[in-house]
């Protein structure tokens, strides 16, 4: 009998384990499925986000076009000229407003960070 319900127990706990690492909820309350594609998250919460963030931590950089933009890696985002952040601007405004969210992620796992001069121009069409 003992060992019985000891099984139960220790399944209960595996399922709110496993449950409580492949699902998370979103601010707004909605389940969000860790492993799905982050189009679920545009606009969505700040959970949503950052799970995100996480996930696609782990995946290889996407590129959009933008390989000169590696030189800049390491470089502080207060340390670029005109010139330079006009690059960043001239790739930014090349590409659909909802990709800019995912460059940005990019940039950053690419250890590039974003020109101070382009930052609120970003932020707008991130934001939509």
């Amino acid at each position: 009998m003992f060992v019985l319900a000891a099984a139960i127990v220790v399944l209960g706990v595996l399922t709110a384990v496993m449950a409580k690492l492949f699902y998370r909820t979103d601010d707004d309350g909605g389940v969000v499925t860790v492993g799905q594609d982050c189009s679920g998250c545009a606009g969505g919460g700040t959970k949503c986000n950052m799970d995100c963030m996480l996930e696609a931590a782990a995946k290889e950089p996407e590129y959009f076009d933008d390989e000169e933009l590696d030189a800049y890696s390491g470089r502080p985002s207060d340390g670029y000229t005109d010139d330079e952040a006009d690059e960043f601007g001239a790739v930014m405004l090349s590409m659909r407003p909802e990709e800019v969210a995912d460059w940005c992620r990019s940039l950053s796992l690419r250890g590039i960070n974003v020109p101070d001069q382009i930052k609120d121009e970003m932020m707008l069409l991130i934001a939509g």
